[in-house]
């Protein structure tokens, strides 16, 4: 049990510290509009560790089912969701992780899952 929290944990913190690097880095204000090339972007980086938080989990979980996916789906779209109707500002950001982010970490539990 212990595991499956730690691996929804340390998914999660993949998700959550790839995104404030890519923010402070690229001195982008995330509840701030963007220029088209930084949402595409930022669509094509958030992809890429959305399915690497979904990949660590199953592998630090080792379940073959994707029920901790779910969840960890659930908590990056439940934060998005959360911040979507509380901030201000242009909400690109909450969108790109409700639609495509926790998918994607569904998708990262099934390519630990293959073989």
């Amino acid at each position: 049990m212990i595991r499956k929290i730690l691996a929804v944990l340390a998914g999660y913190a993949i998700f959550v510290i790839s995104s404030l690097l890519l923010f402070k880095l690229s001195v982008q204000r995330p509840h701030a509009d963007a220029a088209l090339n930084f949402k595409i972007l930022t669509l094509v980086y958030g992809a890429i560790f959305s399915i690497l938080s979904g990949y660590v989990l199953g592998a630090i979980a080792k379940s073959q089912n994707l029920m901790l996916n779910y969840i960890l789906a659930l908590i990056i779209a439940g934060f998005a969701a959360i911040s979507l109707f509380t901030a201000g500002g242009s909400h690109w950001t909450q969108l790109f992780a409700i639609i495509f982010f926790a998918p994607l970490s569904i998708l990262g539990g099934i390519l630990y899952r293959k073989p």
